[in-house]
């Protein structure tokens, strides 16, 4: 039991850090984010939140299978949650400095930052657990075209 309240816990938590960031994200689509100039490969609005829902609960499906090996790995499991919890905290800043500041170019740079941490988390997941880190795989790839995105907007605006 114990094992499925630690996956539901970090789960809730990417949850609810997805969240907080799509309020600053919601308000600002219509006023600021619409009549901005996008690349070809921007995607419909309508595929975020669920593609988002969807990596911050494979990212915390993750996250607490390796905090259920905490007791076997004690030294790995913190190390690797230091980073994971400094992607969760750089993947809300984005939409700050995106939506909420207005400044594609801040927002390009952070995710750059973003993207290696989430790279460093999935090959510190992997040695734990080669699942855990399997399925950070589709949040790079996903933050990975987001980073080009941010750019694109960057520079055509």
């Amino acid at each position: 039991m114990q094992k499925i309240i630690r996956i539901g816990t970090v789960i809730g938590t990417c949850l609810a850090v997805g969240y907080v960031s799509s309020i600053v994200t919601r308000e600002n689509i219509p006023i600021w984010y619409e009549p901005l100039k996008k690349p070809f490969f921007n995607p419909p609005n309508i595929i975020f939140a669920p593609v988002w829902t969807l990596l911050y609960i494979l990212m915390g499906y993750a996250g607490g299978r390796v905090w259920n090996l905490l007791e076997t790995q004690t030294k790995a499991v913190k190390s690797a949650f230091i980073y994971f919890l400094i992607q969760l905290i750089l993947n809300a800043f984005w939409s700050l400095l995106f939506f909420g500041l207005h400044n594609p170019m801040l927002a390009f740079f952070e995710m750059l930052l973003l993207w290696a941490m989430i790279y460093e988390t999935y090959t510190q997941f992997k040695k734990i657990d080669a699942i855990a880190g399997y399925l950070f795989v589709p949040y790079l790839v996903w933050v990975g075209y987001a980073t080009l995105l941010t750019a694109s907007i960057w520079y055509l605006n």
